[in-house]
């Protein structure tokens, strides 16, 4: 991987009947892969790609088609998350054969209920590490996933196969710690999200994870800071401020297909029954996107 950089999703494209629409899966990873200048890309990994509609040979079929359309071009983190750890083993062995060059495995709930103990994630994390071959990318996203503490995403860290940390929080002092006491420690690499990004890289975090289109503003925000521009990247990362955070009561998937669509990328909609924005936010979204340096698809 070439850091600091991006690991980024594609969202999932889906046609009339719902299925995986393919051929715009395909552009959307060549502008993943070229104008977003992913590091890394996932396939079925995060919420954001609504892989949960899918059965799991339709999950299986996404993660394929991903894995082609990339091409070798960047590499590919596989996404195995499940409550059951058995599957997500399963998938990290369809995973390898498919040739990925990582897995994501989100930090779960437990599957009878409530929070699981730092134990239980030691765990599980232990049992999928032991069954593959391929590095890990913990992802933590507490909501779908567990609330880990910063003592077990330490302890999590050190486990050997765990070599990239996701982290969601948007808590400075948390990722402040973390950072050093992972990244910096030599244990795993350490990213976070769009929000954080530039304080991420300033503090010698990996970078950051994020769909497209905000994928696309971050690389510019990561090439300027490379650079030693920090005026211009602080300059970008304010744009952060208000996109998506301000309409993010619709959620972030929903945000990110307007937003591609408003650009000229579009990817569909969002999976039903679940609604997008309104016709008010989208224009309201549509302003907001002309003052970015979001560019609109030529």
């Amino acid at each position: 991987m070439n850091l600091p950089g991006l690991i980024v999703p594609p969202l999932t494209p889906f046609t009339a009947d719902l299925k995986v629409d393919e051929p715009t899966l395909g552009r959307q990873i060549d502008y993943v892969v070229t104008t977003c200048n992913a590091a890394m890309v996932v396939a079925a990994g995060v919420e954001a790609q609504e892989y949960h509609f899918l059965s799991f040979e339709d999950r299986k079929r996404l993660i394929r088609r991903t894995i082609e359309f990339v091409d070798g071009r960047a590499p590919v983190a596989v996404g195995i998350s499940h409550p059951n750890f058995k599957t997500a083993i399963e998938l990290a062995h369809f995973a390898e054969g498919m040739g990925a060059k990582a897995v994501q495995l989100l930090a779960p709930l437990r599957p009878f209920g409530g929070a699981p103990s730092d134990r239980d994630l030691v765990a599980y994390f232990e049992a999928v590490a032991r069954e593959t071959r391929l590095p890990i990318v913990l992802y933590l996203n507490a909501g779908p996933g567990a609330d880990v503490s910063v003592p077990a995403t330490i302890e999590l860290s050190k486990i050997e196969g765990v070599r990239y940390i996701k982290e969601s929080s948007r808590d400075l002092a948390r990722v402040s710690r973390l950072i050093v006491e992972i990244d910096h420690a030599g244990h795993a690499r350490y990213f976070t999200t769009m929000q954080m990004l530039l304080a991420t890289l300033e503090l010698g975090g990996s970078g950051a994870t994020m769909p497209p289109p905000a994928a696309e503003l971050a690389n510019k925000i990561v090439k300027a800071f490379c650079a030693g521009d920090t005026r211009e990247a602080a300059r970008m990362q304010r744009q952060f401020a208000l996109f998506p955070a301000k309409w993010m009561h619709r959620g972030l998937t929903p945000t990110m297909k307007a937003a591609m669509k408003l650009l000229g990328r579009p990817v569909g909609d969002i999976h039903p029954p679940f609604q997008g924005l309104t016709a008010a936010e989208i224009e309201d979204l549509r302003a907001y996107l002309a003052t970015t340096d979001l560019a609109p698809a030529q």
